[in-house]
């Protein structure tokens, strides 16, 4: 049996890294590709009502060029087109993301069937990951699977809010300016940056935080 695979990545030598890893399995899979380098292109191809074409697996590298016309920032903005147009296709998110609330937030998002983290693709994890896939179960390379376990752990401690101002938090924001983006007052703002303190042990500032959350590998 052949699987139809399409790889939207705008680094074509890397789309064509992966698709040699995956033609030369010892599995006896079989797979046709295609490749896309721009999010218009995969929009397009994806789409296309007169010409449809089912893919089993599809690979969204996560930072792309924007797709002006669509507004489509980043290849797991093509979920939902993806999931409208054929339930059955199987999403890959590729991410240089290591930040573990970022990792989980783009999984709890977009719910994709995998995930991977860029610098742990050779040629065993990606074909792991095909095969975990194929086998109608979700997969995780160890970077992810290790940030949705620390989520876990937090769980009772960090919402989502909470994590949302560690980030700001992390890229300069104060609390004015934190309280606005997320519609909180400025003293919900620091009743919960008092809550994060707690559970992180830390006093001071909110660098103490920002240390203290890079340190742990949340940012």
């Amino acid at each position: 049996m052949s699987y139809s695979i399409l790889i939207v990545d705008d680094h074509k030598v890397t789309a064509l890294g992966y698709q040699s890893i995956l033609e030369n399995n010892d599995f006896n899979l079989e797979f046709e590709f295609n490749i896309c380098t721009s999010l218009q292109e995969a929009y397009k191809l994806i789409s296309n009502s007169s010409n449809p074409k089912h893919f089993d697996i599809i690979f969204l590298d996560r930072s792309m060029p924007v797709y002006e016309e669509k507004n489509i920032k980043s290849g797991e903005e093509l979920i939902p087109l993806i999931r409208k147009q054929s339930e059955l296709s199987k999403t890959v998110i590729l991410t240089s993301l290591t930040e573990k609330f970022s990792i989980y937030d783009v999984m709890h998002k977009n719910r994709p069937d995998a995930m991977m983290i860029k610098s742990e693709i050779d040629d065993e994890n990606l074909i792991l990951c095909v095969q975990t896939i194929l086998d109608n179960k979700s997969y995780q390379s160890p970077l992810v699977r290790e940030a949705l376990k620390e989520e876990i752990n937090t769980k009772g401690h960090f919402d989502t809010v909470d994590r949302q101002i560690i980030t700001l938090l992390s890229k300069g924001f104060r609390n004015a300016s934190i309280a606005e983006q997320l519609s909180l007052s400025a003293s919900a703002v620091e009743k919960r940056k008092s809550k994060i303190k707690d559970y992180l042990n830390v006093k001071g500032n909110d660098e103490e935080i920002i240390l203290e959350s890079r340190r742990l590998g949340y940012i």
